[in-house]
């Protein structure tokens, strides 16, 4: 007994009943339509009404609404006004502020942990000098019958110390920011 042949697929959902082309192709186009967009880069400002509510619009402001400031949407873009420009903004008022000797202590703390995290790799990285000899460490007893094994291991030690190499130049850079 032979099954009758289906012409096509159809899906479950309106509008495919023309074949599995047309179906594909309309799923096709819905994706580059999504693919194409871009997200908004709208200038977004913020407003006081007359009753000191604040609202945030892109679009220009009812009468009698005081502009408080506008954050522009690519903060690199040339279309910024000439007058505006980027300044901080104030913590709202019920935001925590710490101490001038407060932070003055949690900055002493990052710096010791970051000298610690410095001395640290630092003698890793004398370690993994001592292991690479300059390219040359002598070959294990394993490594001496195969020498693809020597080569494996010489460069996992050469990686070793160009990443502690650049974890010490990292430490370095950011150790001088704190300071």
């Amino acid at each position: 007994m032979r099954l009758p042949r289906r012409r096509w697929y159809r899906p479950s959902f309106a509008g495919a009943r023309e074949g599995p082309a047309r179906a594909l192709s309309g799923r096709l186009l819905l994706l580059v339509a999504f693919a194409a967009t871009s997200p908004a880069a709208a200038d977004i400002c913020k407003y006081a009404d007359a009753d000191g509510n604040v609202h945030y619009s892109n679009l220009p402001p009812e009468r009698g609404w005081r502009k408080l400031s506008c954050t522009y949407g690519d903060e690199s873009s040339a279309k910024r006004p000439a007058g505006a420009a980027t300044r901080s903004t104030p913590s709202p008022a019920g935001f925590p502020r710490v101490d001038a000797d407060t932070q003055k202590g949690r900055d002493d703390v990052r710096r010791k942990v970051l000298r610690d995290e410095l001395a640290a790799e630092e003698k890793l990285l004398r370690e993994a000098r001592a292991q690479y000899t300059d390219g040359a460490p002598p070959p294990l007893p394993e490594e001496r019958a195969d020498a693809e094994k020597y080569r494996v291991r010489i460069a996992r030690l050469r990686q070793a110390v160009v990443i502690h190499e650049q974890n010490v130049e990292a430490l370095k850079k950011e150790l001088a920011a704190a300071k």
